[in-house]
């Protein structure tokens, strides 16, 4: 069920088990993907792991209840990206204060599980402490976690980059439309082999216009759509893993 489309009767009579929130950012991808790739790689994983975390649960003895989608949160702790036009960002104090207190709606109307399904690399930090706030705030008995979709990818993980070939994959597979594809190869030979610039564990660069030119990390012609659908999967399925979990820990 996605928040946005249902109306307040449609809540109030559903069988809601946890609540997605995605979470993503609004910065540089390239020349050929959209400022809002993590938003809708967020999105897309949300819903789909919605419906196998439902799906689930009508093949189970005891049926599982309905996923609420949230809206999007589609401004990130993103300043990395500031060189590069279009990018918004907020500090990590705002986007915290502001994710938190978004969530903490949802105990409100009885929705006491919550996992953040985060797009952006930037956002890992804040989200984990936003969830741990959260879920110790003896105002509800709201319990949330963290889910960021390319961490969970198995060994696809490894490939991330930026702008690379996971984000592209999965747009080819989700949002085709909005890759251009005619600057695949603008995109690949001006892109960094990896994040940051590496000096005994520590990365020497604050922005990523220190070592990237177009703004891409790794290959995005490395990412095709029949990759973008294997990763959707993988995503989904954990996420409905996690959900499960998250679920059962109303019990504890």
């Amino acid at each position: 069920m996605r928040l946005a489309d249902a109306t307040w009767t449609d809540v109030r009579d559903a069988d809601v088990d946890v609540a997605f929130v995605p979470v993503g950012s609004t910065e540089q991808h390239g020349p050929h993907a959209p400022l809002g790739t993590d938003t809708l790689d967020a999105v897309a994983v949300a819903e789909a792991g919605a419906a196998a975390y439902e799906a689930a649960g009508e093949r189970s003895a005891a049926a599982a209840g309905e996923v609420a989608v949230a809206p999007p949160i589609p401004v990130g702790v993103a300043e990395e990206h500031r060189a590069f036009d279009g990018t918004m960002w907020v500090s990590p104090e705002a986007f915290r204060a502001y994710v938190r207190e978004a969530a903490e709606s949802l105990p409100h109307h009885g929705i006491d599980r919550v996992v953040f399904v985060n797009g952006h690399g930037g956002n890992v930090e804040a989200l984990a402490e936003v969830a741990r706030r959260f879920s110790r705030d003896e105002a509800h008995d709201g319990y949330a976690v963290a889910f960021t979709w390319f961490e969970a990818v198995g060994e696809h993980t490894g490939d991330m980059g930026h702008a690379g070939p996971l984000e592209t994959a999965l747009l080819r597979a989700t949002n085709p439309r909005l890759v251009r594809e005619d600057r695949i190869e603008a995109a690949r030979e001006g892109a960094a082999d990896r994040w940051g610039e590496w000096v005994s564990g520590v990365n020497l660069a604050h922005d990523s216009d220190e070592f990237t030119d177009n703004g891409v990390v790794g290959d995005p012609s490395a990412g095709d759509a029949d990759r973008g659908e294997v990763l959707l999967d993988l995503a989904s399925d954990a996420l409905a893993e996690l959900a499960t979990a998250v679920v059962d820990r109303a019990s504890i």
